[in-house]
């Protein structure tokens, strides 16, 4: 019997695959949109909720979006008198010439050792605060507490939780865009509260009439001409005819102690915190001396009220965590939250659990041993395409050689070098070897593989082609 030698192996001359570029963009892109989102959504509300303690913020002579200039122009052209103060002792003097609305546009700006005589204003006179923190209304002593905060203005009627408006300028407005801080009456508080616009304006009439507004949407330049606003506006503050103005460029300085004779507005702090001052000593009109012996000759405080001047008010022990951040740090993880669930879905790319389909065609086997080889090369995994083929060989002489699985290495190399002819180290070594350092060792492994296993494998009478060589 002649053996014929079998043809020779073509070797492939046709070029490697291009290289996929990695999909990075599958990546990036839900988190650009995800960004440019959150930077348009912050945008937006920076334009539309600005800073109110920003200069120029709602001032009668700022002809801005945020100022207040139109709203000065509407109050004169019905005949009312604006003042407009920057200093916040010749505001509160002001107030003595007669009734008059003293309106401020920026609390927070006011100091600490000043903001309690807003609560002792003389009958006749009302005050109006636009959007105050919690330490201004304690300061003022006001019975109101800050409830919760909208991220954006709303506009409302003014019995929109149901509950009729009382205050006459609201209901005459009607809607007008004041819902963005609620404000609710303190728990202890007994008397009157009445609350329009949701809780976004409450009205106290007390010795003079305190009227707090969450929003100052109804003031701004841009914002007037919306809905009711400048009705609610110039009603609020127009109806005594006179309004003091409360302009600050900037933080309120501390209050200036002086006295009637240096031609200085004398400025007393009480002991409860507030600030008291007096009308006037009779010296040439000017206002009258802080000292309590009313002697004029001498401007400096005592040790015991600079030591009143430099306490601020201390922070809220009951401060609940979701009021310790502002409204922009929670809107900016609910965005975050959205963000990642649309990454998540994007990922998924279903719910639920896999459906069973027919496929829509037939592949051969030997295409997806070629596609599974393909991966092997683009990747260099020559250690795991080498663990296969011998794995896959190891499987084939354990069920000729009826050996279990959990057979030894050395018992399998011995039975198959009896069976090939080879040494067992060199049948150990090529079933149990290293990982193959080219594509070159990969291609020789297979072979010997191959070999072996058609060695074992074939009858005794029937000679395979190493045999024959």
């Amino acid at each position: 019997m002649t053996a014929t030698a079998a043809p020779p192996a073509t070797t492939s001359t046709a070029p490697p695959p291009p290289r996929r570029r990695r999909r990075w963009h599958r990546l990036v892109i839900p988190f650009a949109l995800a960004a440019v989102l959150l930077t348009i959504t912050l945008v937006t509300h920076a334009v539309d909720q600005p800073d109110a303690t920003e200069r120029g913020y709602l001032s009668p002579v700022v002809t801005g979006d945020d100022g207040g200039s139109r709203l000065a122009e509407a109050l004169r052209g019905q005949g009312v008198t604006v003042q407009r103060e920057t200093d916040t002792l010749r505001a509160l003097l002001a107030l003595d010439t007669g009734p008059a609305t003293l309106f401020v546009p920026q609390p927070e700006l006011l100091h600490p050792d000043t903001v309690g005589a807003l609560g002792e204003l003389p009958a006749g006179r009302r005050l109006v605060l636009v959007d105050p923190s919690l330490r201004v209304l304690e300061s003022v002593d006001l019975p109101v507490v800050r409830a919760d905060r909208r991220w954006a203005t709303r506009a409302v009627a003014p019995d929109a939780d149901g509950v009729p408006c009382p205050l006459p300028e609201a209901a005459r407005a009607g809607t007008a865009a004041a819902q963005l801080q609620r404000y609710a009456p303190r728990a202890d508080f007994a008397a009157t509260l009445h609350t329009c616009y949701s809780g976004g304006l409450v009205h106290l009439a007390w010795a003079a009439d305190v009227v707090v507004i969450g929003a100052g949407d109804p003031f701004r330049n841009d914002r007037i001409g919306e809905w009711g606003n400048q009705a609610l506006a110039t009603g609020l503050l127009g109806g005594h005819g006179r309004v003091v103005w409360l302009d600050l460029d900037g933080p309120a300085p501390p209050p200036h102690f002086g006295t009637g004779n240096s031609g200085e507005p004398a400025w007393s702090p009480t002991p409860g915190g507030s600030t008291t001052y007096n009308g006037g000593d009779g010296n040439g009109g000017q206002p009258g001396d802080g000292n309590p012996g009313g002697s004029g000759d001498s401007d400096d405080p005592s040790p015991g009220d600079e030591q009143d001047q430099g306490q601020a008010q201390p922070p809220d022990p009951q401060n609940p965590l979701w009021a310790a951040f502002p409204a922009w740090f929670w809107a900016l993880l609910v965005q975050l939250a959205l963000a990642a669930l649309l990454v998540v879905l994007w990922r998924a790319r279903r719910l639920g659990p896999p459906v069973a389909e027919p496929l829509p065609v037939r592949v051969r086997s030997a295409e997806t041993v070629l596609g599974r080889a393909r991966l092997y090369q683009r990747t260099r995994a020559r250690g795991p395409a080498a663990d296969t083929l011998r794995a896959a060989a190891l499987d084939r002489l354990a069920a000729r050689l009826n050996l279990p699985a959990t057979a030894p290495p050395a018992e399998v190399a011995a039975l198959v070098a009896a069976r090939t002819g080879d040494t067992t180290d060199e049948a150990h070594e090529l079933l149990y070897g290293g990982e193959p350092s080219s594509d070159a060792e990969l291609l020789a492994l297979a072979r010997s593989l191959d070999r072996v296993t058609r060695t074992v494998a074939a009858p005794p009478d029937h000679p395979t082609e190493g045999d024959l060589r």
